[in-house]
């Protein structure tokens, strides 16, 4: 591949044909793979790189993503919302779908901002840095079980320039925490144990970010009965679902004495719960 006379443009052809079989978007995959080898954003390969030598290295990242190893891992960043993020092994890496939270969040607050935030299960920090882009005077706190998932969030935090107003601690959900937030973020596990997966997500990234119990409510139940001693007066808790789950989900909020207002994501299926 790197000897190719049509350079990166061919590549970029090439490459996505051969990601055809193990990719929903193998153009995309194909752009963002060969944008990594080149060394530039993908922006600046289309506008700038498309004529250059196709970079020697490129045919291990493609042999990379053929055995299913998500792009995000083989590039070590993924964008969310405003933000990019670094992220790895060990982590969960961040989907389109849960800006959904972000957009129900701030339709909740509208002029208002929440002054303090709480990421429960933040992984690389997603929600949590998404948030505090969004609202600058904002102070946050993301709790995780995984130290893997600590170190990518501070990172990120450090380099989004945010380490002063995020904070990051190692623990089971709201358990310890004794101050109160505006706005609870979560994205928990939320995929029964027995749900088939695609290769990408089985086999690379973390179980215990995906699963929880034979129908994926295990968290929950346990997140949202200690809710309401989290929020401060006026707040609201975001919960990220999966589609499936909008009715079981709200039944355990409202037996919890929450209202419960559901937000779908740009593919129109259930994705988030405010609670309030």
């Amino acid at each position: 591949m790197g000897s190719s006379p049509e350079g990166v443009g061919g590549a970029l052809i090439d490459t996505t044909k051969r990601l055809e079989p193990v990719s929903d978007s193998p153009r995309l995959d194909a752009e963002l793979l060969v944008a990594h080898a080149l060394g530039v954003s993908r922006e600046a390969m289309i506008l700038r790189h498309l004529g250059d030598p196709v970079p020697e290295d490129l045919e291990a990242l493609v042999a990379r993503r053929l055995a299913h190893e998500p792009v995000a891992y083989i590039t070590g960043r993924r964008a969310f919302w405003t933000i990019e993020l670094a992220v790895g092994p060990g982590v969960l890496i961040p989907r389109p779908d849960s800006e959904t939270l972000i957009e129900a969040a701030i339709e909740y607050f509208g002029a208002r901002a929440p002054a303090r935030i709480l990421d429960l299960g933040t992984g690389p920090g997603t929600l949590l840095l998404a948030a505090l882009a969004e609202w600058p005077e904002a102070q946050g706190l993301g709790v995780d079980a995984s130290n893997v998932a600590l170190d990518y969030a501070r990172r990120n935090a450090a380099a989004l320039g945010m380490a002063a107003r995020a904070g990051f601690q190692h623990g089971d959900w709201g358990r310890g925490i004794e101050a109160r937030f505006d706005l609870i973020l979560a994205n928990p596990p939320y995929i029964g144990t027995q749900e088939g997966l695609p290769e990408q997500v089985r086999l690379h990234e973390p179980g215990s970010a995906l699963f929880a119990g034979a129908d994926g409510l295990d968290d929950y139940r346990r997140i949202i009965p200690d809710l309401r001693r989290l929020l401060a007066p006026g707040g609201g808790a975001v919960l990220e679902i999966g589609w499936t789950q909008a009715e079981p989900v709200s039944a355990i909020a409202r037996n919890g004495g929450f209202a419960v207002t559901l937000y779908k994501d740009l593919g129109e299926r259930p994705r988030a719960l405010l609670l309030t």
